[in-house]
């Protein structure tokens, strides 16, 4: 049975998973921060991805989702919980990365994920979530707006 023939799962990450979240994760520095933001470590993912993902996935301030289909990560969402401030007193669910492999695309699997982000994200005791998305990665700021996140802020920034 070919991979598009297999139903895809999202649920929570395992030990398993870390060399899929991995491969995920490279792509998704390759495919996104490669090529919007030079001052980005692209091998990140494969430097410190293991140690980062092993450790998130007992975490209970993190959600660390896996996308399977048939046995094969195909995408991913990495997510974190942070208390409030005296100046920001709401509590945070921050959607700190996303991927979803190309063949998967366009089919709701991204929302999926973004789903089950929010109901974790309600389960934690989060009063907003957040993303923060390239200015210039139009595709990942629709995507975004039309799974609920609305534009607050934009970050500018200038080379020395």
């Amino acid at each position: 049975m070919s991979d598009q023939q297999h139903e895809v799962i999202v649920r929570p990450a395992r030990a398993a998973d870390l060399g899929g979240l991995v491969a995920c994760s490279s792509a998704l520095f390759a495919e996104d921060a490669g090529k919007r933001d030079p001052s980005v470590n692209v091998g990140w993912p494969r430097e410190f991805g293991p140690e980062r993902f092993a450790a998130g996935i007992d975490d209970p301030f993190r959600v660390l989702l896996v996308a399977d289909c048939g046995g094969q990560v195909v995408g991913h969402l990495a997510g974190a919980v942070a208390e409030g401030s005296a100046m920001r007193p709401a509590r945070v669910a921050t959607l700190v990365s996303m991927y979803v492999q190309p063949d998967h695309r366009r089919g709701g699997l991204g929302a999926r994920l973004v789903g089950q982000f929010t109901a974790w994200a309600k389960e934690v005791g989060a009063e907003q979530a957040e993303v923060t998305a390239y200015s210039s990665n139009a595709d990942a700021i629709r995507f975004y707006e039309r799974n609920g996140f609305a534009s607050q802020s934009v970050t500018l920034r200038t080379s020395l």
